[in-house]
């Protein structure tokens, strides 16, 4: 498996009504015990962690580990990929653009989960070019592969660019047009021919984007037509076999809410609104999942 904080470089379409429940049926798998590990990266840098479950609940922010990155720089991470090591503590791998740099990140935590096992920091340079016309960006990795998208705002279109990460650097650079009015996306699903995201409108629409990992152009199929646009940020987890628990942050209120959604399928997607977190969510903070190896989005 890559890990990309030691890999070398080789150089349209959501909010419902933050108030009404789009569906009264809950997504398949019980979505009460339904949990998602939320992290963020800080202004100063920092890596904070927090457990959002189903009910809606939030746990403690713990903050740490701390001065990762330089203070105002770090911006566009990844989901990042966990994995316990012995004898106690875990990895940490993803990605992470420094002002336009793009970097991958490695480090091992010790006990308590907020401090770095001397020596193990790693931030390994993979391109420049990741300026403010790179508004989302993500890894997926599974069995056989692995790809990184873009979603890049330019003057003219909106664009999703997609690469396929090797051991000898990232390749077969490939763009998607037709996507400038899309505000923000969240991958929810993934399979060895494509990756399915969740993305939404500055209209407020919300929308599947199936984008394959070889040949072809992306499917866009409709969920919801309206009441979408509130949100800056999403964030998804697998929830049940096939489900998806998908928490919206509003930056501009520090709100969250927290939705169950079943396995996409097109208008007929079942989505059940949870409630708003208890938490304020810091709006100058960079927010990402924490999933742990081997886990596959199945929403879509």
């Amino acid at each position: 498996m890559i890990k990309y904080g030691r890999m070398l470089a080789a150089g349209v379409l959501l909010a419902a009504g933050f108030a009404a429940t789009p569906a009264t049926a809950a997504p398949a798998g019980t979505a009460g015990a339904c949990s998602l590990r939320l992290g963020s990266v800080t202004p100063g840098g920092d890596h904070t962690s927090q457990t959002i479950t189903a009910a809606p609940s939030a746990g403690v922010r713990q903050l740490g580990p701390m001065n990762l990155y330089p203070d105002g720089q770090a911006h566009l991470p990844t989901a990042v990929r966990t994995e316990l090591v012995v004898p106690a503590g875990e990895e940490r791998t993803g990605l992470v653009a420094l002002g336009q740099r793009m970097y991958g990140t490695s480090y091992i935590t010790d006990g308590t989960g907020v401090s770095i096992v001397p020596g193990t920091l790693h931030n390994t340079l993979i391109g420049g070019g990741w300026d403010e016309l790179h508004k989302y960006v993500e890894a997926s990795q599974y069995p056989g592969r692995s790809n990184v998208y873009s979603l890049i705002q330019q003057f003219t279109d909106g664009l999703i660019a997609r690469w396929t990460v090797t051991p000898g650097g990232w390749k077969y650079y490939t763009t998607f047009g037709g996507f400038k009015s899309v505000k923000t996306m969240v991958l929810i699903g993934q399979g060895r021919t494509y990756d399915t995201f969740l993305a939404t409108t500055n209209g407020g629409a919300l929308y599947t984007v199936q984008v394959p990992t070889g040949s072809g152009k992306p499917v866009v199929t409709k969920i919801r037509t309206s009441t979408w646009q509130g949100f800056e940020t999403l964030i998804a987890e697998k929830c049940g076999n096939y489900g998806t628990l998908l928490l919206g942050i509003d930056k501009e209120t520090g709100a969250g809410y927290l939705y169950a959604v079943g396995h996409a399928n097109g208008t007929a997607t079942v989505i059940k609104g949870l409630g708003k977190v208890p938490t304020t969510f810091p709006a100058t903070d960079s927010y990402f999942r924490f999933y742990t190896t081997g886990t596959i989005l199945a929403g879509a």
